[in-house]
């Protein structure tokens, strides 16, 4: 797959972008639900599901990230294959 790297840099370019990467790395999968008391509780962030919602439109722009539903719930997945290959040119 030939990933876009300016979509990739642009999604990482914003430090919300990368909390809400830094989360999901850590669960691999969240509710918008539970990502956004994560991002309030343990960052003391104050930002709406709303805003939330359009970071992880970026953020799926750049393949960094996969949505699917699960029952009545969109569960948001962490996707660390575009990093990986983006990496990977530079450090072999």
């Amino acid at each position: 797959m030939n990933w876009d790297k300016d979509a990739i840099f642009k999604a990482l370019g914003d430090s919300t972008r990368r909390l809400i990467l830094d989360e999901l790395s850590e669960r691999k999968e969240m509710t918008l639900y539970e990502l956004t008391a994560r991002l309030i509780m343990k960052h003391d962030l104050s930002i709406s599901r709303q805003a939330i919602a359009k970071h992880l439109s970026v953020l799926e722009d750049a393949e960094l990230i996969k949505s699917e539903r699960k029952g009545k719930y969109r569960v948001i997945i962490f996707n660390n294959q575009p990093l990986k290959n983006l990496l990977k040119g530079w450090l072999e």
